[in-house]
């Protein structure tokens, strides 16, 4: 891949939360990369590390979380079109550059729009205050560009919408004019951490559909959060699946959906409701519950849910992550032709069924 292709380059990243319990690894390793004007999703259940991720790229993990080890490089382009990296690891999280940076060439649109705007101020006020922050702009010239932004979201009356408070606007006109501030800088990067979660299904076709026009408008990436493979079908270009802070799967996504993987990637795909099923037919769900994160299992972490799991393997050494063809990666021992080989010697149907399962007939 071409360097002038990449926007955000994420290598070994750990994120950490030091509690009186134990340590939690909410970020365990994760290595993605997220290309210009594309899309990347990030899917796995909730606790797998997506939110910690993202909060850990703009620097606003909650404390006592820190960033422990790791790159995030975010090649900057300035005004004259020149590209400068800048490691978003190393900067201090309240530091001037990373402020410089947040908001105008990275922002986010949160899960609830309701607790991510001050209901004590207008929503004008909200979304005029990172113009004004990042552009040399006068109050009167902010308001502007905020009222254009409003209604490029879709936000009837903008001119009524800037001068309204957050409670007074419904779900998806606050999940709107969440959008609206997001991006009113016109960032490179935008961050969406399920952003539609809260939303009817209308609201939410409506809102996907709105930041895929405002993506092509704006030539900006997306990194969307989700856990919902639906959604993941309709705006992906490619997909990291994590599970307990690791990324355990990696493709685009039409080999996502018809070629997964990974054990755990194939139970989600399962696990989707489809018309296709018969009417009596029992939805697949995967077996156990997601570990404690302060006694995470030895070995491959889906070991103990895995239907593919090999003793003495899975639960004693962790997989690598392993290239497989056209770009697809997964952290599974399935793909390891010498291990495979031993356990088949032993158990040959069982693992060998597993391991060229199709999720096509999902």
């Amino acid at each position: 891949m071409a360097n002038d292709e990449i926007l955000l380059d994420v290598k070994g990243l750990k994120t950490q939360f030091a509690l009186d319990e134990g340590t939690v690894r909410a970020v365990d390793g994760v290595d993605f990369t997220v290309k210009r004007g594309k899309t990347l999703c990030v899917v796995g259940e909730s606790g797998c590390g997506k939110s910690v991720t993202a909060r850990a790229i703009l620097g606003i993990v909650p404390s006592p979380g820190k960033v422990v080890d790791g790159q995030m490089i975010f090649y900057k382009e300035d005004e004259n079109g020149a590209v400068r990296p800048i490691d978003l690891a190393t900067l201090r999280p309240n530091g001037q550059e990373i402020r410089s940076i947040r908001g105008a060439e990275i922002s986010m649109v949160f899960q609830e729009p309701m607790t991510s705007f001050s209901p004590v101020y207008k929503i004008g006020h909200q979304i005029r205050e990172p113009i004004l922050i990042h552009q040399q702009v006068s109050k009167a010239e902010a308001r502007e560009i905020a009222i254009d932004m409003l209604r490029r979201c879709g936000l009837p009356r903008p001119e009524r919408v800037f001068d309204q408070y957050p409670w007074e606007l419904s779900g998806g006109m606050r999940q709107r004019a969440m959008i609206a501030r997001a991006l009113v800088c016109r960032p490179s990067l935008l961050i969406a951490d399920e952003p539609t979660t809260a939303l009817d299904v209308t609201t939410e076709t409506q809102i996907l559909e709105l930041m895929k026009e405002l993506q092509e408008e704006l030539g900006m990436a997306i990194l969307f959060i989700t856990h919902d493979l639906g959604v993941v079908a309709e705006v992906a270009e490619e997909v990291i699946v994590m599970y307990l802070g690791k990324v355990v799967e990696r493709a685009d996504v039409i080999s996502l959906f018809y070629e997964a993987k990974h054990p755990y990637t194939q139970a989600l795909l399962r696990s989707i409701p489809t018309i296709s099923k018969e009417r009596r037919h029992r939805l697949d769900t995967i077996e156990g519950m997601v570990p404690d994160p302060y006694n995470v299992p030895s070995g491959c972490p889906f070991h103990p849910r895995c239907p593919a799991f090999m003793p003495g393997i899975c639960d004693v050494i962790e997989p690598p992550i392993y290239a497989l063809e056209k770009g697809h990666l997964a952290r599974c021992h399935l793909y390891n032709e010498e291990l495979v080989g031993n356990v088949m010697d032993e158990a040959p149907v069982t693992v060998a069924a597993t391991a060229s399962t199709s999720t096509t007939s999902a």
